[in-house]
């Protein structure tokens, strides 16, 4: 019998969802890059839509919501401070997990992330509807934000001045090394710079999942990070370039492993390469 993640009630896996659809308990939420193509033209049933792009992240400051919008879009989806939220969304779930990531700094308990996201659904001909549930209004009230899963830009310099802090760069090697500053099927928000924070290790966000979406064993996720010296005992601080995909491995540390003290930096490259005077390497 193999060794259980460190947190079990942070994943579903489909068959369960499939058998929960009408369970007035939970709530289903699909957060998407691409909603055009994915939620639009098809999801779980009773699955209400979270777009990352306008939901979760304020275009006017280049930041995720305020408490005060993420109370907004809780109202909005009906959503109660009670209530379980599966999360799933394109992407092998990147947005899903950012989207846990962001819930979590505003303090909601309890959430699910659906193991295989969109992608195994679908593999395994699941009902999708097109279909919207209703929207029935709640208040939610957020708890104040905890500062301690979020890294900022001064975090990043105190660690590499400290060197006591393991930075992960989950991004493809390619972009580690300066060779592209952006995923081919994801190519906006460019950097002025390639390469990489000084230390940072590269551990693809991809590498912790099975070819179906869903994760890796906890025996094959530890063996991944601490096959690059990462341990429990270490500070870690994740980064991508917009902090969706470093959210995704923040999860893995953070709850299928779980590493006591780990922080996603949102802000990422394309706040790190763009900066004057910010050391990188390629």
């Amino acid at each position: 019998m193999g060794k259980d993640y460190a947190n079990k009630d942070v994943l579903c896996e489909t068959d369960w969802v499939n058998d929960n659809l009408n369970n007035p308990d939970i709530k289903i939420l699909e957060v998407d890059y691409d909603v055009e193509n994915a939620y639009k033209e098809g999801h779980i049933p009773n699955a209400y839509m979270v777009w990352w792009r306008k939901d979760i992240n304020d275009d006017s400051t280049r930041d995720i919501i305020n408490k005060q919008q993420f109370e907004q879009l809780m109202s909005r989806l009906g959503v109660k401070k009670s209530d379980e939220l599966l999360l799933y969304g394109d992407f092998n779930n990147w947005f899903a997990a950012f989207a846990f990531w962001v819930f979590k700094y505003f303090g909601h308990e309890k959430i699910k992330i659906i193991n295989g996201g969109r992608k195994k659904w679908e593999s395994e001909n699941r009902p999708y509807t097109k279909d919207e549930p209703p929207q029935n209004q709640s208040v939610y009230k957020a708890s104040a934000p905890d500062e301690g899963v979020r890294a900022y830009l001064e975090d990043v310099k105190r660690a590499l001045r400290k060197q006591e802090v393991g930075l992960v760069d989950v991004r493809s090697p390619k972009e580690f090394k300066g060779e592209i500053t952006a995923p081919p099927e994801y190519p906006m928000e460019h950097a002025q710079r390639g390469g990489h924070i000084p230390g940072a290790k590269n551990i693809p966000w991809v590498q912790a999942l099975n070819d179906d979406g869903t994760f890796k064993s906890a025996e094959e996720l530890e063996k991944l990070y601490q096959g690059h010296e990462l341990n429990p005992d270490q500070h870690i601080i994740t980064y991508c370039r917009i902090g969706e995909r470093s959210s995704h491995t923040w999860f893995v540390l953070k709850y299928l492993l779980g590493y006591p003290s780990v922080k996603n930096y949102d802000g990422s490259w394309t706040e790190w390469g763009n900066m004057i005077g910010n050391p990188i390497e390629k």
